[in-house]
C-alpha cells in the first residue's frame, strides 16, 4: 500500500485507526492528536493531514469513554493556536520565496497557495476566522498572513477565535452525534460529507470568481 493510499485510509476510516493509536499509545494518545493537528495547521507542506475528521472521531470515541472530552478539546484548542502561530512566523520568516525554494518549492501546492492569498486579500482578517473550517486553506493562510506582515496581535486574536469555533464546533458535533447508530454505521461516509461541506466554500468561491472572468467587460 503506498503512502497515499495509507493516507486514504486513515481519513475514510480515522474511527478505527484511533481505537488502534489507543490500543498502543494509551494516554500517549493525545500527544499524537496534538501533533497531527499542530502539522495540519503549522507546517505549510503538510495540508492533507485530517483536520474535522479528526476532531469529529476523537470526540465520538471520548463519548465512548475512550478519551476525556474537556481535555480533548484542550489539546484541539492548543494545537490549533500552536499550530497557526508557528505557520505565521515562518511565513513572516521566509516569505512566498518558500515556494521559490529548491528544496521545498515542490512540496507546496503552488495553486492552493494563490488561492489562499487571493481568499486572504478578498477577506481580511476574518479569513484566519473562516479558513479554520476550509482544508488545505487553513495551512496557507496563517502563513500568507506572516508573509504579508499582518500584524501579530490582530492575527493572534482572530487565531483564537477561530480555534475556538472550529475545535468547539468540531468536537461538540462529534462527542453528541458520532455516536448515534446510523452515523456510526456510516463512519467513511460521514467524513467524506464533511470534508465536502468543509471545500464547499472554496468551491463556491472559485465558481464565483469563474463566473465573474466569462462576464464581458462593459464598455
Amino acid at each position: 500500500m503506498t503512502i497515499i493510499e495509507q493516507l486514504i485510509s486513515f481519513i475514510l476510516h480515522i474511527d478505527k485507526h484511533l481505537i488502534e493509536i489507543i490500543d498502543f499509545f494509551g494516554v500517549w494518545s493525545y500527544v499524537i492528536l496534538f501533533l497531527i493537528v499542530f502539522v495540519e495547521t503549522g507546517i505549510v507542506i503538510f495540508p492533507f493531514l485530517p483536520g474535522d475528521s479528526l476532531l469529529f472521531a476523537a470526540s465520538a470515541l471520548a463519548a465512548a469513554g475512550a478519551f476525556h472530552i474537556a481535555l480533548l478539546v484542550l489539546v484541539f484548542f492548543i494545537a490549533a493556536v500552536v499550530g497557526d502561530t508557528v505557520n505565521y512566523h515562518i511565513g513572516q520568516k521566509v516569505g512566498t520565496s518558500l515556494g521559490n525554494s529548491r528544496h521545498f518549492g515542490k512540496w507546496i501546492n503552488r495553486e492552493k497557495m494563490q488561492k489562499a492569498e487571493e481568499f486572504f486579500n478578498r477577506h481580511g482578517g476574518k479569513t484566519i476566522i473562516i479558513a479554520r473550517f476550509m482544508p488545505f486553506i487553513r495551512t496557507f493562510i496563517p502563513f500568507v498572513a506572516g508573509a504579508s506582515r499582518m500584524q501579530y496581535r490582530y492575527f493572534l486574536t482572530f487565531n483564537i477565535i477561530g480555534a475556538g469555533l472550529w475545535v468547539g464546533l468540531c468536537t461538540m458535533a462529534g462527542y453528541f452525534f458520532g455516536n448515534i447508530p446510523i452515523v456510526k454505521k456510516n463512519f467513511s461516509t460521514v467524513f467524506v460529507l464533511i470534508i465536502f461541506v468543509s471545500l464547499l466554500p472554496a468551491i463556491v468561491t472559485y465558481a464565483k470568481g469563474q463566473i465573474e472572468k466569462r462576464k464581458p467587460e462593459k464598455k
